[in-house]
């Protein structure tokens, strides 16, 4: 019965969301048929546009796993947005500073273990916080977002801006570093390999193994967890590096797969926008393809529904908050029954 509900109730949110969108939509005063469809057809409708979604969608699926992992041990990571910058930060800094003439057979691993040490190191600061200190890592992962995206904006006006001084931004990676594109493709990278692979991996760790059992625990009852020799503490500092590095990795591919380069406002929020694909999957890490693919074709399509439908982008926003608000509320109905 709970599996049954775990893949039901995301898709009925998604439906109810789309209703209401759509009483919405008619109160604006708007063609409800010509909106969605100028929104499909800009997630969708072209092979550029499908390619766009799936690379809009990567970083979401890695921080949204991260997140779903964190959750799941009764640890909320809120920080996945300054955790990526932190990745891309390590992984610029890697390919134009310190390893710029590095072949790519070592450089492209190199920059992508740096990114995920880098956001897993951030989120070891949360860590340390709570379980030395008892800080909260909601108000700690807040915070240290701030910090995260400060600290690449000094980076780039300084120590990482380009040699040429022109513009606050870094030089671009060496081609040694850059995520490849596959033949016959346009904009989707070899990263697309490791997206995909990572939710089965984290399933098997969560589901299969005696870290995740320990995790799972802390998460359902710290007390009853510590009871049977499994230590909160210990455990909330493994959540939140593997929750960090998740995110690292998708800050380091973005910049070796995506932009090539560092600049000021790297992410369109794709930290918060994580955990509204988290809450979706139901904390299912097989669940946060899907979930990060649907709110990446909500972005992807907005623009388009603007463009041709004259429908506020900003409705894109009434459907994603809908679609939270009822994730929550079928999760803890599910709780209750």
């Amino acid at each position: 019965m709970k599996s049954w509900r775990a893949w039901i109730e995301p898709s009925l949110a998604v439906l109810i969301a789309l209703g209401c969108a759509v009483l919405v939509l008619v109160l604006l005063g708007a063609n409800p048929a010509r909106a969605l469809v100028a929104l499909a057809g800009g997630a969708f409708g072209d092979r550029l546009a499908l390619e766009n979604t799936v690379v809009r969608m990567m970083p979401l699926a890695l921080i949204g796993l991260g997140v779903s992992l964190a959750f799941r041990c009764g640890v909320w990571n809120i920080g996945g947005e300054g955790q990526l910058y932190l990745g891309a930060l390590a992984a610029t800094a890697l390919g134009t500073r310190l390893l710029p003439d590095a072949p790519a057979a070592i450089l492209i691993p190199v920059l992508l273990a740096g990114g995920a040490l880098a956001g897993a190191l951030w989120a070891g600061i949360a860590a340390l916080l709570k379980t030395q200190r008892g800080v909260s890592e909601v108000l700690s992962t807040i915070l240290l977002n701030f910090v995260a995206v400060l600290a690449v904006a000094w980076a780039v006006h300084g120590p990482l801006q380009e040699l040429a001084g022109s513009y606050p931004q870094s030089d671009l990676l060496p081609e040694a570093g850059r995520l490849g594109i596959p033949p016959g493709l346009l904009r989707i990278h070899g990263g697309v390999v490791l997206v995909l692979l990572l939710p089965f991996a984290v399933w098997l760790l969560l589901f299969r193994s005696a870290v995740g059992l320990r995790l799972r625990a802390v998460g359902a009852s710290p007390d009853a967890a510590r009871y049977a020799g499994v230590s909160p503490e210990r455990e909330v500092v493994r959540a939140l590096l593997l929750s960090g590095g998740l995110a690292g990795l998708a800050g380091a591919i973005e910049i070796a797969g995506v932009t090539g380069r560092l600049f000021e406002n790297l992410s369109p929020g794709y930290g918060f926008t994580a955990i509204a694909v988290s809450l979706l999957a139901r904390l299912h890490p097989l669940g946060v393809l899907p979930a990060a693919l649907f709110f990446a074709a909500l972005a992807s399509g907005s623009g388009a529904m603007q463009r041709v439908a004259g429908v506020p982008s900003v409705t894109v926003q009434v459907i994603e908050a809908i679609v939270i608000f009822l994730s929550v509320g079928f999760a803890l109905a599910g709780r209750r029954s």
